[in-house]
């Protein structure tokens, strides 16, 4: 089933499903979710924030919480483990990626957990409706599974540079990639993790409407970048948020559940 549901999709099934507005904005870019949120949203759509709803004991940005946490996180959403949750974001980043994956992690049926294609641009750009009324919750009580094997840590990526288990596919634009650039981020090194293979995030959406492009589009952009969309892949960029665009991507073209480096290049760049 696609991880994907389309704007005609949801308004038709607007009140059969929960909704998260997950925008998330990089620190540089002097916008506040949260206040974009407040103006306008979907209707019935909850805010999400990823760096609220991360792990607050660790110096990395929005890293995974621990499953107890993460519990305590959906109930107070109102959420429960067998509703329909569609996320959208209204950022540059395309973060909805990052909680949709974040859901899966903790065991979220991948059926029941899907992300708007073209987010609130698209939805905006078809003129459908807003609101900015804030939604009344009802606490629930979810239960998380961790699925551990969906996430590797600084010593896999460290040790695939020799044994070439998987493929570690980096999401930065081509510029970090290849160190021309400074990093956002203070006190990180530039460059990439040695073997790795780098495909733009931006490289796999529509920009006039934050679409995903179709699958067989997909797996061509992949091949063209020197990576078999078929074989064990990891995905990673500069703080595990559009490493999620490209785990999408490759579970819109096989189906498969993505994996993520979660510390990404804010924790190697450190190293």
């Amino acid at each position: 089933m696609s991880p994907l549901k389309s704007t005609d999709w949801l308004e038709e099934n607007i009140s059969k499903v929960k909704i998260l507005d997950a925008t998330w904005h990089m620190p540089n870019s002097n916008r506040n979710a949260l206040g974009e949120y407040n103006k306008n949203h979907i209707k019935n759509s909850i805010f999400f924030d990823l760096d609220e709803n991360s792990n607050q004991n660790i110096s990395l940005p929005h890293m995974l919480p621990v499953s107890q946490d993460w519990e305590k996180i959906v109930s107070r959403l109102g959420i429960k483990n067998d509703d329909h949750i569609i996320i959208y974001d209204n950022s540059e980043v395309l973060s909805a990626s990052r909680c949709w994956f974040t859901f899966l992690y903790f065991g979220h049926d991948i059926n029941l957990v899907s992300v708007l294609d073209g987010g609130l641009k698209k939805w905006k750009l078809e003129n459908r409706p807003l609101s900015n009324e804030k939604v009344s919750i009802i606490e629930t009580k979810y239960k998380a599974k961790e699925k551990n094997d969906l996430v590797i840590n600084f010593n896999q990526v460290k040790n695939n540079i020799k044994e070439k288990k998987f493929c570690l596919v980096d999401a930065r634009g081509e510029d970090r990639f290849k160190g021309l650039i400074e990093e956002p981020r203070k006190n990180l090194k530039k460059g990439n993790v040695k073997g790795s293979k780098n495909l733009p995030f931006s490289k796999i959406i529509n920009s006039e409407n934050n679409t995903f492009k179709k699958k067989g589009e997909l797996e061509k952009i992949f091949i063209n970048h020197g990576i078999n969309p078929n074989e064990k892949l990891a995905f990673s960029c500069g703080s595990g948020i559009t490493a999620c665009v490209l785990g999408l991507a490759s579970t819109v073209i096989n189906n498969k559940l993505p994996v993520i480096y979660d510390g990404s290049w804010a924790e190697y760049g450190l190293k």
